[in-house]
């Protein structure tokens, strides 16, 4: 079965893409416009010009996956960066669920060699 592991990298495909496109219509761009391999452990996400639907490729040891969320009244956030940016699964559900994930900000990560 497919998971969302923690560790699985999400790229997004940056322009929208046809969504009368299957399986392997978008296998193909992310070869030829990703220049990824879709049979790699990571999820690819794509939108429709509109921004209202999202599909996510992704293979799973003998098959692929493929997932579809549609917004009935609001549209997906997309980021605007000119590089295909990997995001993590977090920041994917923030996507899926209408976060602009370009505005969130963590703390940054400390790291210390002793207490005292």
């Amino acid at each position: 079965m497919f998971r969302f592991n923690e560790g699985l990298k999400v790229y997004l495909h940056r322009p929208a893409v046809d969504f009368r496109m299957g399986i392997n219509g978008l296998a193909l761009l992310v070869e030829q416009s990703l220049g990824l391999n879709p049979f790699a452990e990571c999820v690819y996400v794509f939108r429709n010009q509109r921004r209202t639907r999202v599909k996510i490729l992704g293979w799973d040891r003998n098959g692929f996956w493929l997932l579809l969320k549609r917004l009935e009244a609001d549209k997906f956030i997309w980021p605007d960066e000119a590089a295909v940016p990997t995001l993590t699964l977090e920041q994917l559900h923030w996507l899926l669920e209408g976060i602009n994930v370009a505005a969130v900000r963590r703390h940054p990560q400390r790291l210390y060699e002793h207490v005292g």
